[in-house]
């Protein structure tokens, strides 16, 4: 093989890698990214709740019954439908908690096998997990929290902030609870959450207060080009879910 042809090849590979290096995992960012401004018409409504109750995985309550669900099956550019995975989510609000609820379809579930589900785990994102990314303080677009949990009930929460390096910090606990079910039968995976809000700095969630969320899921084997990526609110230009522009309204109606 001449000099030239070796060269050729070395800066095609370099090249390829160049493009896999700038490409990030949804699951991560890179931090700095100053957004400005919100951009997303999505909007989903929190329903009131006057009784808190339990969280064990179990959607058949009569607050889930009555809550306002919403779906979604598309990639997080917007572009592409994944209807084997499509994806329905929920949320409640008391006087002392706010609570998320996922049902999903799956064709197989990928977590991390025998390690202790009650501790946090870091990059819990590289596995099966569905996500809420919450900002209770909209005016600080660049500042929020962001929830996972695995369907073996694996879980993490982090603080971030987008303008801090590192910006996601994984020693803040927020104390949530959550819980997970597995319909076999149906291929279902469900995922219940409670929050308490003063976590989250915020004393009492009032009728009509508006927060901005998004939801995520991510699913299936191997890397990041192999899995398959859900997103609510829709963050066209791709590459990462930390895009707090493009979080969507959260409205706590009663």
């Amino acid at each position: 093989m001449t000099t030239s042809k070796i060269a050729s090849i070395f800066s095609l590979v370099s090249a390829i890698a160049a493009i896999a290096a700038s490409t990030s995992v949804f699951a991560q960012s890179t931090a700095g990214q100053a957004d400005k401004e919100y951009s997303s018409s999505s909007e989903a409504a929190a329903s009131y709740s006057a009784n808190d109750f339990a969280v064990d995985g179990n959607l058949s309550k009569p607050a889930w019954k009555a809550a306002k669900w919403f779906e979604f099956d598309h990639d997080p550019t917007g572009k592409t439908e994944n209807p084997s995975i499509k994806t329905r989510v929920a949320s409640i609000w008391t006087d002392r908690y706010v609570y998320f609820a996922f049902s999903g379809r799956y064709e197989s579930l990928n977590v991390y096998e025998g390690e202790d589900v009650s501790e946090e785990r870091w990059e819990l994102w590289n596995r099966d997990v569905v996500e809420v990314f919450a900002n209770p303080q909209p005016e600080r677009i660049s500042h929020y929290y962001e929830f996972e949990v695995a369907p073996n009930n694996q879980w993490i929460d982090l603080e971030i902030e987008k303008t801090k390096t590192p910006f996601n910090d994984a020693s803040w606990n927020s104390g949530f609870e959550h819980a997970t079910k597995i319909d076999e039968k149906n291929h279902l995976w469900m995922t219940e959450m409670r929050i308490p809000p003063s976590a989250l700095g915020v004393d009492k969630i009032k009728s009509g207060a508006v927060w901005r969320v998004n939801f995520f899921r991510a699913a299936g084997h191997g890397g990041d080009e192999k899995r398959t990526f859900l997103a609510w609110s829709s963050i066209p230009q791709g590459g990462t879910f930390h895009v707090p522009s493009r979080f969507g309204i959260l409205r706590f109606v009663k």
